[in-house]
């Protein structure tokens, strides 16, 4: 048994992507799992985990009918524990536009007493980063935050290829302009090229909640905890050495058996987070 809460994220019981409204009206850009969540739920609960995560147009389909959202959850036992955003923070013409959307998700979020809110972000422009962009993410993280914790959420950056955070020297830059939390995904942050473990121990006092998954290089991919090119036992001996307490999320984008990618996952963390 984990000395920590588990959870898992419920991304990859269908394909990923923006909501379509978002292409011509970025207000409605949420991320989505196109897929009905009850499988979801029902097989995170039955792989023995406590508590869920969701992108926010998976939250948000539930607008017009939470008690549907509700039964869910009382059925499954599971915790509604964070919801996933993205952002492109960089485009002053639309960010109030994307705040908004924040603000509605956050909101409802709050309905279901979710904890925590995670946020992925800071666009990377086709010419590459402008000398400003930086400055402007962890703004506009900034105002990610006070909307989280107005509603109640505790706010968390997660770093991620293709954004403006993919190395430690780019984390570092935002970071030095916002107080936000940290979110470490060990896949993402050593796809980069980062440590996952020394990132962990840099910033272990922004770290409230933590994703964990493995990672293939070649050719790349996601994988199950017990599988791929991370040791992630010896990420989970720097939480237990930072004393990290909070919640560890574990996800796949993209797994053939989602229910049996969970179940990996969940036995090699009972078996080595104890």
């Amino acid at each position: 048994m984990s000395r920590w809460k588990l959870a898992y994220h419920a991304n990859c019981w269908g394909p990923l992507g923006g909501h379509p409204v978002g292409v011509t009206s970025i207000g409605q850009l949420n991320y989505m799992t196109f897929a009905d969540m009850r499988p979801a739920f029902l097989d995170i609960a039955r792989a023995g985990y406590e508590g869920v995560e969701i992108f926010d147009g998976n939250l948000m389909s539930y607008a017009d009918d939470k008690n549907a959202l509700k039964a869910l959850l009382s059925e499954t036992g599971l915790t509604l524990l964070a919801v996933y955003a993205g952002a492109n923070l960089i485009f002053e013409d639309v960010l109030e536009e994307e705040l908004n959307r924040i603000d509605a998700v956050a909101a409802l979020a709050a309905e279901f007493s979710v904890p925590h809110f995670v946020v992925g972000g800071g666009a990377r422009r086709r010419s590459g980063p402008r000398p400003d962009d930086y400055k402007k993410t962890a703004a506009g993280l900034e105002r990610v935050a006070t909307i989280a914790r107005e509603h109640g959420l505790a706010p968390h950056y997660h770093p991620h290829l293709s954004t403006l955070a993919e190395t430690p020297e780019e984390i570092a830059q935002i970071f030095g302009e916002t107080g936000i939390g940290f979110c470490p995904d060990t896949a993402h942050l050593a796809g980069a090229g980062g440590d996952p473990a020394a990132l962990i121990r840099e910033y272990k006092d922004r770290i409230s909640y933590v994703h964990l998954k493995g990672l293939q290089r070649e050719p790349f991919g996601f994988t199950p905890l017990d599988e791929g090119d991370l040791d992630i036992a010896a990420i989970i001996d720097v939480l237990k050495e930072v004393g990290f307490s909070g919640w560890v999320a574990t996800e796949l984008d993209a797994w053939s058996d989602p229910f049996e990618g969970a179940t990996r996952s969940k036995a090699f963390l009972d078996k080595v987070a104890g």
